[in-house]
């Protein structure tokens, strides 16, 4: 099963590779934002997509990305993902 879990963009780490950090339940990590850039990359700041595999596939609001995320946590889906996400910031650390 492919699992996409909302995560908030908080900056773009490098324009030119369309590169951002995303923060995802307080684990940060660099994704791929060429899915949903547009021409003003900086308008992504603050926005939450859903993040698959290092990229941010889709773009959705604060409400739906809550209830996912409660969704997930109910389902005990998100916290495998997390827990890869940690352990890969530990790793780069």
């Amino acid at each position: 099963m492919c699992l996409g879990i909302p995560g908030k963009i908080t900056a773009i780490t490098d324009a030119a590779r369309l590169m951002a950090m995303a923060e995802v339940s307080g684990v940060r990590r660099e994704v791929n934002v060429a899915c949903v850039a547009g021409n003003d990359l900086q308008a992504l700041v603050g926005q939450w997509a859903l993040i698959h595999v290092g990229f941010a596939m889709s773009l959705i609001d604060e409400d739906e990305a809550e209830k996912t995320l409660e969704a997930l946590r109910d389902l005990g889906e998100a916290q495998e993902t997390l827990e890869q996400m940690a352990a890969a910031e530990r790793a780069l650390a």
